[in-house]
């Protein structure tokens, strides 16, 4: 499996920091749009690669009642005019099977999600489209056993496969972030994306939502820098305590360009 790669002039597993960031979930048109036109400059300004997110439909909610976005249709449509407006790459989430090939017709990296990071429908359905892959690795599971997913990406041919840390769970309504799980999946010859905003979740902790400590987004950001992972994923908007989705551990548009510098800055003492 290749563990050095590209979309567009975006390069995974060599020397750059990709950052892979936007809102949780796509809220509107005119949001989407004006995300991902704000969070390009502050990338563009720290010169750093840029591929937006945001989920069409986001199918793990804790409550029957919470949003869960425009979905599919509608979706890659949105994302499609991010793409094209301003020739970033995009990627998003799939929760099937069946939704692997239309959504590859929009989106350059088809992210799978964690809970279904051991689901070989989706993965073979995802890697059959030819795009990257990132998986999430899920929080029930041990780094070193990730590598029977990256084994199983190969017996299909895969060969452009991401790996994505977001914590572990940790007792009940938390998680932990293992930073020695970024080296250890780097040695399977995949690079390794950190989740930065998904790390601080408290899943299910408000009741019927799930909390978050944001304020531990640039520790665990600039730590994971350190220990040489190959790209940073943050789910940011610009108003966060208002977001749809994932409002206690979404990262603030207004300090993005801060954080940005200052992993900037590690990822260059390292590399």
């Amino acid at each position: 499996m290749k563990n050095i790669f590209q979309i567009n002039d975006v390069e995974f597993g060599g020397s750059a920091l990709p950052i892979i960031a936007g809102p949780c979930v796509i809220e509107s048109r005119d949001h989407i749009l004006h995300m991902a036109e704000k969070i390009k400059e502050i990338t563009d300004k720290n010169n750093l690669p840029f591929i937006f997110k945001s989920s069409f439909d986001k199918g793990n909610r804790s409550s029957h009642s919470s949003f869960r976005g425009p979905g599919m249709d509608k979706g890659l449509r949105i994302l499609d005019e991010v793409k094209q407006t301003f020739n970033i790459p995009i990627t998003t989430d799939i929760h099937n099977a069946g939704q692997a090939n239309t959504v590859a017709e929009v989106i350059d990296i088809i992210q799978i999600p964690a809970f279904l990071c051991r689901q070989s429908d989706i993965i073979n359905a995802a890697v059959k489209t030819s795009k990257i892959v990132n998986i999430k690795k899920g929080q029930f599971m041990a780094p070193w056993d990730v590598k029977n997913i990256v084994e199983k990406v190969a017996e299909e041919g895969g060969e452009k496969l991401l790996l994505t840390e977001r914590g572990s769970s940790f007792g009940y309504n938390n998680l932990v972030s293992d930073m020695t799980s970024i080296p250890i999946m780097k040695d399977f010859g995949v690079p390794v994306i950190f989740d930065a905003t998904h790390s601080v979740q408290h899943p299910g902790g408000l009741g019927k939502t799930t909390g978050g400590a944001r304020e531990f987004i640039p520790t665990l950001a600039k730590a994971a820098v350190a220990v040489g992972c190959n790209g940073v994923f943050m789910e940011v908007h610009d108003n966060p305590n208002n977001a749809k989705s994932d409002a206690s551990s979404q990262w603030p548009l207004k300090k993005l360009d801060h954080l940005l510098k200052s992993i900037k800055r590690i990822h260059q003492a390292v590399i």
